[in-house]
């Protein structure tokens, strides 16, 4: 049975366990952590950082969690509209002036938290991601392929520019470092959306699954509903250097299980943990706000999503390409994480949706 090191409470056994299957069926490395009222109940990793299996993935080991950087770029806009200097009913260009040209005048900051902003394609080069300027300046030019608010597609690539230019028109600061001052420092989370040189030691570059290589393309979890117009993205590019130090607030953030739960825990914990605190409980009850559900076009699949974040029966949350998951029970004030380097095909990828129900049975025992 692989190696799995760290520590959890004796009634959420199954995790560590959960994480072992994966790891002796293949998978290279990964951390899962499980918190309850902002505490670890569970904090473990295993395998390797490497795809030829020679450095031991660590405690403190970190890997791109791809689009689970979404529900932190999220969490800043509610953190600015919990202080009242965000409206998400406000027009965009209340902000971003420039984000009026080709018609876009009517759409709503939630529309951009939401998917439903009707700008879900990346159309131009890998190599313009990497440059904040001209990568906004390209949605800013854009227009909107449908009414917005009427319809959702998932804005894989796009979202966090979107919400991130927002943030940093009204902040004064990029994305990147709002979240560094006002979320992950406070907290002393290890989550970073644009990662710096002095960190590149701890990485865990992104393995293919398995027969494919580095030119593996990203695709949508349904299979996507329509042709796309968007430019491939592939395991190359998301393990490339550029990468790493780009602020791409939809899909370059880089942490562990660890820091992803202890973040994430802020919304399940109703805007405090452990003494600090980053929004109130109304602050936090905004990303519950159904914005759409029904048929989402890129995913091709039903979706409700409210501000930021997936919802899901009595959960929230989202996942990322390659398997990492974030996904949070504000009921049972639990956060289950599960990041990992080993990549499955999306359509038969169930390893985060096990995790958390293996969190589950603990949470039973915790309970009772």
């Amino acid at each position: 049975m692989a190696d799995i090191r760290g520590s959890y409470d004796e009634l959420f056994t199954a995790v560590p366990s959960a994480l072992a299957e994966l790891l002796d069926g293949g998978d290279v490395g990964g951390s899962v952590a499980v918190f309850v009222d902002g505490e670890p109940v569970v904090d473990v990793w295993g395998g390797f950082a490497d795809a030829e299996r020679t450095v031991p993935w660590e405690r403190d080991t970190v890997v791109g969690v791809y689009s689970v950087t979404k529900t932190m770029t999220a969490l800043c806009a509610l953190v600015l509209a919990d202080r009242g200097e965000l409206d998400p009913d406000a027009p965009v260009v209340r902000y971003w002036p420039e984000f009026g040209a080709a018609g876009k005048e009517k759409v709503l900051v939630r529309h951009l938290l939401s998917h439903t902003a009707g700008l879900p394609d990346w159309e131009w080069p890998v190599d313009e991601l990497y440059d904040w300027a001209t990568a906004t300046g390209r949605l800013a030019g854009a227009a909107a392929q449908w009414e917005p608010g009427s319809a959702a597609g998932y804005h894989s690539a796009t979202q966090g520019f979107l919400v991130g230019e927002v943030v940093r028109r009204i902040s004064g600061r990029s994305v990147g470092e709002f979240f560094a001052e006002e979320v992950a420092g406070p907290l002393g989370a290890d989550f970073h959306i644009g990662l710096g040189a002095e960190h590149d030691h701890r990485v865990a570059l992104t393995v293919p699954p398995p027969g494919k290589d580095e030119d593996y393309l990203a695709s949508a979890p349904g299979g996507g509903a329509r042709a796309s117009a968007a430019t491939g993205l592939r395991v190359r590019d998301g393990n490339s250097l550029r990468w790493r130090r780009a602020q791409i607030p939809a899909a370059s953030g880089y942490g562990n299980a660890r820091s992803v739960a202890l973040v994430q825990s802020v919304m399940a914990c109703g805007g405090t943990v452990r003494g600090t605190r980053l929004l109130s409980q109304a602050g936090c009850d905004r990303a519950w706000e159904e914005q759409f559900n029904g048929d989402d076009l890129v995913l091709g699949m039903p979706i409700r999503w409210g501000l930021g974040y997936g919802l899901f029966g009595t959960t929230y949350g989202w996942g990322g390409w390659g398997g990492s998951l974030v996904m949070i029970e504000p009921e049972s004030r639990m956060v289950v994480a599960y990041v990992t380097n080993q990549m499955r095909e999306p359509a038969q990828d169930q390893r985060g949706l096990n995790i958390v129900m293996s969190a589950y049975d603990g949470l039973t025992g915790l309970r009772a």
